[in-house]
């Protein structure tokens, strides 16, 4: 066998995996290693690169074992990652800090609301692209130089997790347009440094490394990476990207008016735009093949059926179960609204937000409970892409749903009815590996553009159309959908005042 093969790593919150891709987009071998996240105190998160490299070594070992004479095959290496991770790195490349606070961390809360407090968003959208939030790199930043300044001040580079694994690899540093548009500190305009944004936070913008193309050639594998590996040492190494914008891309996700909806835990909405959208509810991710997405992100996605398994079926049903039950309930479950907030909001002036039924009556069961809350993640759903159709000016023409919400039948057809626009699902739901062998189609010229290697190698299964009668119900109810989200905010500060502890019995 001689065809090429593309090596994808991907390097997630959870576990690396690796996988060799084919041309025609198959993924022939594929493994992975799970790595644990450490949680030192209410709230942190954080996990230890030298994890993330041991993972690569042995997932890329393994996966050079399965299929014949596979180093030699390589035509290029592709990684992606998981975003926000603050990786310090001294002008040598060794770990400055062995410990990393990820996307997840909350650590810099105070540091988030000092900053909201201390400047309108008109001052600083155009220049970081997006709202303050705790997982950007930039406060993460700002906690380590206030809180660990020994590491901070060896730092020459800060880089995210696939950066430092590319730097194992190559010896090179450099950051994708994808990571550097999510740290807080990359003005959207010039996709460049934001001086301003660095000397507002108090960073030094010399430790910030160059941005480069996620499709640039970073360098090559180096004999000491390939002793370790059992690559092939020059194996050329793309500069890779975020893990998100690489899903999206993977799942088809990469020219205006395509949205993206996955629902694993939560629930984030990518509208695919030209620009990014600079609103204080909104926030935007830089995408591989130049466009900008729009996000906005429901907290609780799939996490509102793992409530219901928990607190209204203590665990005695399987979510199929649950589902099929939701499925005996009628399409807007006879007037019952769930509102799934039930871990409050990522942005905006109401994180405190509160999840709630409204319309219970007598005559409602378990079955329209399971149902509402499907419907009810919907309408939130569609509320945030309603918001960004309007800010962006142009009309929604399709969804492509991934994650664990997109195995869901009754779910997708629940969202094509309230959205009002057909859904179509990968038929690959690896789509972080797929867009690494996009990316990796392109760099070696199997094809000229992303647009045609994504037409080549990208697949769908049946397209799920709106029910008109489930269209024309949820139509009327969301009005009122969110007018109870509306009205609910005056509540949310007396509603904190009032839970002083949840433990306290006060």
């Amino acid at each position: 066998m001689t065809s090429a093969l593309t090596l994808a790593i991907d390097v997630g919150t959870g576990s690396v995996r690796a996988a060799l891709v084919d041309g025609a987009g198959r993924i022939v071998a594929i493994a992975a290693r799970e790595h644990d996240q450490i949680v030192p105190r209410f709230g942190w998160a954080e996990q230890r690169p030298s994890d993330w490299w041991s993972g690569v070594v042995a997932t890329i070992r393994e996966v050079l074992s399965q299929i014949p004479d596979a180093k030699a095959r390589i035509s290029v290496l592709v990684a992606c990652g998981q975003m926000h991770g603050t990786v310090l790195v001294d002008d040598a490349g060794n770990l400055t800090r062995d410990l990393v606070p990820l996307w997840n961390d909350k650590r810099t809360i105070d540091l988030v609301e000092d900053f909201e407090k201390a400047n309108a968003p008109e001052s600083y959208l155009a220049e970081s692209g997006n709202p303050p939030t705790p997982a950007w790199p930039a406060f993460k930043l700002a906690w380590l130089r206030d809180n660990d300044p020994e590491a901070y001040r060896g730092t020459a580079f800060v880089l995210m997790p696939k950066d430092y694994i590319n730097l194992r690899l190559t010896g090179e540093i450099a950051m994708d347009e994808g990571d550097a548009s999510c740290s807080f500190l990359m003005n959207p305009a010039t996709r460049t440094w934001s001086q301003s944004m660095a000397e507002r936070l108090g960073l030094d913008p010399a430790k910030l490394p160059p941005i480069r193309n996620s499709l640039d050639v970073l360098g090559a594998v180096t004999q000491a990476a390939a002793l370790e590996t059992g690559l092939l040492a020059g194996t050329p190494v793309l500069v890779g990207g975020a893990d998100y914008p690489v899903a999206l891309l993977g799942s088809g996700t990469c020219r205006p008016g395509l949205v993206s909806d996955v629902t694993g835990t939560s629930c984030i909405l990518t509208l695919i735009a030209a620009a990014p959208l600079l609103d204080p509810d909104i926030s935007n991710v830089a995408t591989i093949e130049g466009n900008w997405g729009p996000f906005a992100l429901l907290e609780s996605g799939g996490d509102a059926m793992r409530w219901a398994r928990r607190a209204l079926h203590e665990g005695r049903e399987s979510y199929d179960q649950l589902v099929a039950r939701a499925a005996q309930a009628p399409v807007g479950s006879d007037g019952l609204f769930f509102l799934p907030f039930l871990t409050g909001e990522r942005l905006g002036a109401h994180r405190n937000a509160r999840a709630q039924f409204f319309g219970l009556g007598a005559a409602h069961t378990l079955s329209h409970i399971n149902r509402a809350i499907l419907e009810g993640v919907a309408f939130a759903g569609a509320r945030h892409l309603r918001m960004m159709e309007k800010a962006a000016g142009q009309k929604i023409e399709r969804v492509i749903a991934s994650g664990g919400g997109a195995k869901t039948e009754l779910w997708l057809r629940v969202k094509a009815s309230t959205y009002g626009v057909p859904i179509v699902v990968p038929v690959e739901q690896e789509c972080g590996i797929l867009g690494c062998a996009v990316m990796g189609a392109v760099a070696t010229g199997q094809y000229s553009t992303l647009d045609a290697a994504v037409t080549g190698i990208v697949r769908y299964a049946e397209e799920i159309y709106p029910d008109p009668a489930w269209q024309e119900r949820y139509h009327r109810m969301q009005p009122i959908f969110d007018k109870l989200y509306f009205q609910s905010q005056s509540l949310y500060d007396e509603l904190d005042r009032l839970v002083v502890s949840p433990s306290s019995g006060e």
